[in-house]
């Protein structure tokens, strides 16, 4: 096993870690996943992305037939009817092929931070991932959303036009909102859910979703 893999959701936290990673190392393989459900705002980060660092960032899509099959048998929206179809669409959309490029990888870097989730609290900076057998490195994992935002900004880097919507989490276009003043930065991600549950499956420990002992203020979330 070899290679070190860097995977981007195209949020203003991977927007940094790319400039960061490219500034030391183009050989840094960059991968995003492109769910067939994504905002036009993400797919031009992508093509400003390249264009500004001359790379190409690989493109990493779902097996077809399994996007067919679930669709077929549970609706074009399945997500909305329950938790465990939701967790079935980001299995096929998001997690299958992650494991398809991590084939091979040693070190997996994300851009992941304490302060993003209650389900993010109690992440270390480096941790070995069990589900794909990597070292993960967490670069930003301490960074405060002020310290992200100056780097941009700082960096002329180019960022999701999302985030001047109100938008500071981004995923499919279905799965996120916009949050109201006083919400979480992932309240507009699978909004409908218990804060406990909100993550698409990528970043959990051991197979499972790790909670955070504190309890969650539900009234936060629409």
């Amino acid at each position: 096993r070899g290679g070190v893999l860097f995977s981007s959701s195209l949020g203003a936290e991977d927007q940094v870690l790319t400039d960061l990673i490219l500034k030391i190392d183009k050989s840094v393989q960059i991968v995003t996943l492109d769910t067939g459900r994504l905002p036009h705002e993400t797919y031009k980060t992508i093509e400003d992305t390249e264009k500004k660092y001359q790379i190409k960032i690989q493109v990493q899509f779902p097996d077809y037939i399994s996007v067919e099959n679930m669709v077929r048998s549970k609706g074009i929206n399945l997500f909305y009817e329950s938790i465990e179809n939701r967790k079935e669409c980001c299995s096929v959309r998001k997690l299958e092929p992650l494991a398809r490029a991590m084939k091979e990888k040693s070190l997996w870097i994300t851009g992941l931070r304490k302060e993003q989730s209650v389900t993010r609290s109690d992440m270390k900076f480096a941790e070995w991932d069990e589900k794909y057998s990597v070292l993960k490195i967490n670069p930003l994992l301490n960074w405060t959303e002020k310290q992200v935002w100056d780097h941009i900004k700082e960096n002329n880097v180019p960022y999701n036009e999302l985030h001047d919507k109100g938008y500071p989490s981004i995923g499919c276009a279905p799965c996120t909102r916009a949050i109201e003043e006083g919400e979480d930065s992932r309240a507009g991600r699978w909004w409908w859910e218990d804060p406990a549950t909100k993550e698409c499956g990528l970043h959990w420990k051991d197979g499972k979703l790790v909670p955070n002992k504190q309890k969650s203020d539900k009234s936060m979330f629409v």
